[in-house]
């Protein structure tokens, strides 16, 4: 769970920030964008940011003062997603709302001015299962490319009893999390749903590459390496990193040298791979 506070990295990136309404099949959709101040006239690769707070809960503005930490390290444009709550908007809504934010960035790059080859996306906590589940999505339908997901102490497995999961001190209690749960989905049955869980997807081949965080003091940790170890047999690229002695949502609450550690990390390998391109990579041996 995250909630919203007045934690802030030490250093004010210079971004400019616009909001601005992008349609969707299920209504327009409130996103927040962040551009460096400096940017070139180039496009420039985009990240689309999903928050969390387990589906019911939050805002963009939880991220609002991270995002441009991201947009100026990584020299991306931020797209940050105030999708839809449940339980008034259950799976897959949120999901569906979350993909075509992605798919309008994709087809409308002079809007934002940005590269729609080089397109990332990443959430945390929920908004990690949203990221995760988007990448299946766009994997299976082929209607755009993403080239990395950023997955943030995501909640990758709702089936699983909550009481069930390793159990910390400030750890999400479990009968919040199955509040969370239960309120995101129509009934039980969507659970296993891979779209809902990615965990309990068949297959994770042909996945973009992947950053994981972890907290070593968060029952979601588990789920989030058993889904890096399936990445990884299915030879995708993944930097699994856990953070001992962290909590849940420690990326936005708590010791703020940890918390701005993981968000470099993030913005370091977004950079990375927005600067890798296969296409470039078969060029070159192709010379």
């Amino acid at each position: 769970m995250i909630t919203a506070s007045d934690f802030k990295p030490s250093h004010s990136p210079k971004v400019h920030r616009t909001e601005r309404m992008i349609p969707t099949s299920v209504g327009d959709s409130r996103v927040i964008v962040y551009e460096p101040s400096l940017r070139s006239a180039d496009p420039l690769p985009v990240f689309v940011n999903f928050h969390g707070s387990g589906f019911i809960m939050g805002s963009a503005e939880m991220d609002d003062p991270w995002c441009p930490v991201i947009a100026e390290r990584a020299n991306c444009v931020v797209v940050n997603v105030d999708y839809r709550l449940a339980p008034e908007h259950k799976f897959p809504i949120p999901l569906q709302e979350s993909y075509d934010v992605t798919q309008w960035v994709y087809k409308h790059p002079n809007v934002l001015n940005i590269d729609p080859q080089r397109i990332a996306v990443g959430g945390h906590s929920a908004g990690g299962n949203l990221a995760a589940a988007l990448c299946l999505m766009a994997r299976d339908r082929k209607e755009f490319p993403i080239v990395y997901q950023v997955l943030d102490y995501p909640s990758l497995d709702i089936a699983t009893d909550p009481k069930l999961k390793p159990q910390f001190e400030k750890a999400i209690p479990p009968r919040v999390a199955k509040i969370f749960n239960e309120s995101y989905l129509r009934s039980p049955d969507e659970a296993r749903n891979p779209l809902a869980s990615p965990i309990y997807a068949e297959s994770l081949h042909d996945l973009p590459p992947a950053l994981i965080i972890t907290a070593e003091l968060d029952s979601l940790a588990d789920e989030a390496e058993l889904y890096a170890k399936r990445l990884i047999e299915a030879d995708v690229p993944v930097m699994y990193k856990k953070y001992m002695g962290a909590a849940h949502a420690f990326t936005h609450s708590g010791d703020l040298a940890v918390a701005e550690s993981a968000w470099h990390l993030m913005s370091d390998q977004l950079k990375l791979a927005f600067e890798f391109r296969i296409e470039d990579v078969l060029e070159d041996l192709r010379k």
